[in-house]
């Protein structure tokens, strides 16, 4: 078929929509947020594709995996195998990085296994492997004329007496050992010190080399490698110098030998490659002193050291009496004047004796040794019997680099693998951009069967960092955690491994790829996305922005509002023809609607706030500048440095002064005008929760307010209901089925969890009696599943419920149910429920609030609510930073940071801080040219 058929979709609320969708184009589905652009490609056509794989599997794999619903749709016709590229879907596994995710460093690991130069750890030779013929003729020549033991190693650095060995030698008809270095004679019941570490070898025959010989020698020589299993040494007697030989790779000098190298030997996730302390992680976790010790106005009693405040453990605290007596301090004593000797036992321990009072009255002393607080914490981490103890202990603990595999997570053997003069850790820590220049490179100094072998494997690299390149991810490095990526940096290297993986006659479902991205890297996200719909594929991709709207083949405009107000399809057809249309979305193309500029830009309150000489991650010495009182937008390119600028050096920085609690910040010099602000609130996309059960009333906290409200009620006090009868968190009134959820969980194994209506409550979280208390007709459950919209009418006369609910519909979020599972939220929902939070409650006028991309999944009217919600903050006298890289954002900000002038290590520079008109004409900024023609089409208009 050509063409993509739907016919009558009623999931969620759409309404029973039917819509045809040509088939091997780039097809945009747009909308106001809520409209129903999601429960079309994912809950409609995506989960259609998924019911249909299943039910492929034999009815036995099956049983394991559930039964998925069929979407409440009458029919889908034309439907391509589907894969879905979300924000959600990244993994969270230590484990996964950049390079793992998108398949690279195998190649990687391939092109080391079979073409990387051994080099020797300890004398910086290189690896040599020898075969029968070779070591024989090397003997012969080496060592002519001369008197050689020929040797097989068979203990290697070993402890032991080796009684039976030396018994198992002799028995064979050998009569002499070399045991570390020294010739010995075999004698029965021989042993050595079994508590040192010893060399033996095996004295296979002791022969003067020549012509004659050759034949005596080329026996021993078999004898020793089939005894040493692969290895043998040659020992000359005169000068008392050693060879060694092998048919592995093995370093001449010294004897060290490597395992043949395969590609799980570069590894971290293979016990074969990974680093024996970190288990390949990189990290580990260590005591972090500024965690342990407090303020240093605080005696040990009084809480200086933070461990000892909630549980005052007797024997520590007899042991550091001890320790006083001995140091000249008492647990009253300020931290701070306990000498430095002191401190550093208490925390790490001491080799040295202490008299330790017995617990009791007996008045005995014991002599005893003191490891140290920070032994103390790491058993309770590693021992702790239970979740609790294991999280307290870890508080007092930070990730610091492994120091044996200095955070490469790989072993030493497999750091000595070189191509080119470097290991495989040397490359996954370049960016992106320079390992692709590096693998064009590096042919040109291969040579002979080093390059037969790497050229074709260097063909499909070069392919793969081309896509990130073109994708905008070319500051990433191989080695970067997954877990650490944005959403939209995850979507898009997914979206680069599936371009890489080449398939054809698929149907791909991206949600908002654009996300994170720079207006410079957009064009060439455009163009991976036609390279995918060219090689066969059809391209089915959720999005507003405006750039992408116009380079599709098919639009799709959902509305003509959101939530229940919306569901139909109000336009479609090519850009040009749906550009004509009268819907919102074309309306915003055209120019007939838009955001307007301010008239005149706040220049705040005077004062500033000022974040000194920041070097973290790819910041350049950065000095910051944030006039209090103003909408201020972070910009620049992705990977330039605001977010190491303000989610990792600002915020936790903020965070640390005003709540006195320890935040792992990037490195800075100083932090200037914290006088003038009195409170930091981040406004992040994290989910609002993690389950089913957390929803916008609970985070909002109205929940509360309502469950009261229904325990005041008549029914409810006649019946004897508390309000906790109210909760589907706790027992009483809850559906026990599904614990008040409302949905049971299908674990689906291999692929992603699948929440299906619990059959007993159907879905209403509570015992049928709870239901019975009704309020204005509407029972618990009911309210639950009103929109915020209907909500805000149904309490009008409750002002404690009205005023939470307004903040969530002055949002933007008048579509969303007041119960609606966190699960089902975007980042960009989530936000801006975080944000009505913030705005329901009472503000100082000396706050700032940070956000990071609060435009996420907006419609062009969704940002024009926003901007008036975060504009009136900024009027009540607070500051609102927002790192943004959209241009309706940054040209209505009173001030602009703009970060750059690439990404990565070419990034971190602070390039301009002023007013958008002024960055319009900044000559280095990459978002200068972008905002130029944004203000001056606005002009134009």
């Amino acid at each position: 078929m050509e063409h993509l058929e739907i016919l009558g979709a009623r999931v969620h609320n759409l309404k029973n929509i039917d819509l045809v969708i040509p088939r091997k184009k780039l097809v945009v589905i747009t909308g106001l947020s809520g409209s129903g652009k999601s429960s079309l490609a994912f809950d409609t056509i995506y989960a259609e594709g998924q019911r249909r794989y299943i039910e492929t599997f034999s009815a036995y794999a099956r049983q394991f995996l559930g039964n998925l619903e069929k979407p409440d749709v009458d029919q889908i016709q034309g439907l391509s195998p589907v894969i879905s590229i979300e924000q959600k879907t990244i993994s969270r596994n230590p484990r996964s990085t950049v390079g793992t995710v998108t398949e690279i460093y195998d190649f990687l690991r391939l092109l080391f296994a079979r073409a990387g130069e051994a080099i020797s750890y300890e004398s910086g030779e290189k690896m040599v492997r020898y075969t029968h013929d070779q070591i024989l003729n090397l003997v012969t020549e080496l060592y002519n004329g001369k008197e050689i033991l020929l040797l097989a190693p068979v203990v290697k650095g070993r402890k032991g007496h080796y009684r039976e060995l030396f018994e198992q030698i002799r028995k064979q008809g050998y009569l002499r050992v070399m045991v570390d270095g020294e010739l010995c004679d075999l004698k029965p019941r021989m042993s050595v010190d079994r508590y040192k570490t010893h060399d033996i070898e095996m004295v296979m025959d002791q022969l003067t080399v020549s012509g004659k010989s050759k034949s005596r020698t080329k026996e021993a020589i078999q004898a020793a490698f089939r005894h040493g299993k692969g290895t043998m040494m040659v020992y000359e007697t005169a000068t008392g110098k050693s060879r060694h030989f092998s048919h592995h790779l093995m370093c001449p000098t010294t004897g060290i030998s490597y395992d043949e190298p395969a590609p799980n030997s570069f590894s971290f996730n293979s016990p074969y490659g990974a680093c024996n302390h970190c288990n390949g992680l990189g990290v580990i976790y260590e005591l972090d002193p500024a965690k342990v010790i407090g303020p240093g106005h605080l005696s040990i009693l009084k809480g200086g050291i933070l461990p000892l405040r909630e549980k005052k453990h007797d024997w520590l605290l007899r042991q550091l009496t001890a320790i006083g007596k001995k140091y000249d301090f008492t647990l009253d004593t300020p931290i701070s004047k306990i000498p430095e000797e002191a401190m550093n036992i208490i925390l790490h321990g001491s080799e040295e004796t202490f008299q330790v009072a017995d617990s009791g009255t007996t008045g005995r002393r014991y002599q005893m040794y003191f490891d140290g607080i920070a032994s103390f914490i790491k058993n309770q981490y590693e021992d702790a019997s239970t979740e609790a103890l294991k999280k307290w202990a870890q508080s007092f603990m930070s990730k610091f680099p492994c120091p044996q595999c200095e955070g490469t997570r790989l072993k030493k053997e497999s750091r000595y693998f070189f191509v080119d003069g470097k290991n495989i850790a040397d490359l996954a820590r370049l960016p992106v951009s320079d390992l692709h220049k590096w693998s064009q490179d590096v042919e040109n100094r291969l040579t002979g069967k080093q390059l037969t072998i790497a050229k074709e494997v260097l063909v499909e690299i070069r392919k793969r960092l081309g896509y990130l390149t073109d994708l905008g991810l070319n500051y990433l490095s191989l080695d970067r955690s997954a877990r650490s990526l944005s959403g939209g940096e995850a979507q898009r290297i997914r979206l680069a491994s599936q371009i890489g993986a080449q398939l054809t006659g698929v149907l791909y479902i991206l949600d908002e790829p654009s996300i994170g991205l720079h207006q410079r890297d957009n064009e060439k996200l455009i163009e991976s996305l036609k390279e995918l719909r060219d090689i066969g594929n059809s391209v089915l991709v959720v999005e507003h922005d405006k750039d992408m709207i116009l380079a599709a083949d098919h639009v799709v405009d959902i509305g003509p509002h959101a939530g229940e107000h919306g569901g139909k399809i109000v336009g479609e057809g090519p850009p040009d023809a749906f550009i004509k249309s009268h819907t919102l979305t074309a309306d915003y193309l055209r120019g007939n609607k838009q955001i307007p500029i301010p008239a005149i830009r706040r220049e705040g309150n005077g004062n500033k706030l000022k974040l000194l000489g920041a070097t973290g991650n790819n910041l350049k010495d950065a000095n910051l500048e944030i006039p209090l009182g103003t909408l201020c937008c972070v910009t620049g390119v992705s990977g330039s440095g605001k977010s190491s600028l303000i989610n990792q050096t600002l915020y936790p920085a903020l965070h640390r002064h005003f709540y006195r609690v320890h935040a792992d910040t990037l490195p800075f010099k100083a932090l200037e005008g914290l006088e003038f602000v009195d409170k930091v609130i981040d406004v992040d996309q994290a989910p609002i929760g993690r389950t089913p059960r957390s929803n916008p009333a609970t985070y909002t906290g109205v929940f509360t307010d309502i469950r009261n409200l229904f325990a005041s009620l008549p029914e409810a006090r006649i019946r004897g209901y508390k309000v906790g009868r109210f909760s589907f968190n706790v027992k009483g009134g809850r559906c026990e089925q599904c614990m008040g959820a409302g949905v049971s969980t299908i674990e689906m194994n291999l692929l992603p969890d699948v929440y299906v209506l619990c059959d007993k409550c159907q879905g209403k979280r509570y015992m049928k009696e709870t239901l019975e208390v009704r309020y204005k007709g509407k029972n618990i459950s009911d309210v639950l599943e009103m929109t915020i919209e209907h909500a805000l009418e149904f309490f009008s006369n409750i002002p404690s419920i009205t005023q939470k609910i307004a903040a969530l519909q002055e949002v933007g979020l008048g579509y969303v149910k007041l119960g609606q599972p966190s699960t089902t939220l975007s980042g960009g929902e989530a936000q801006r429920i975080k944000l009505a939070a913030e705005l329901s409650r009472k503000d100082t006028g000396n706050t700032i609030y940070l956000l990071d991309e609060p435009t996420t999944g907006l419609h062009f009217e969704d940002i024009r609510i926003l901007l008036e919600a975060l504009n009136k903050l900024v009027g009540k006298g607070n500051t609102v930073v927002v790192i943004e890289h959209n241009m309706d954002v940054i040209k209505t900000a009173d001030y602009v940071i703009d970060l750059g002038p690439e990404g990565g290590h070419e990034g971190g520079e602070i390039l301009f801080m002023g007013t958008p008109e002024k960055l319009a004409n900044h000559d280095r900024s990459l978002t200068a040219g972008f905002l130029a023609k944004e203000l001056n089409a606005y002009l134009v208009r």
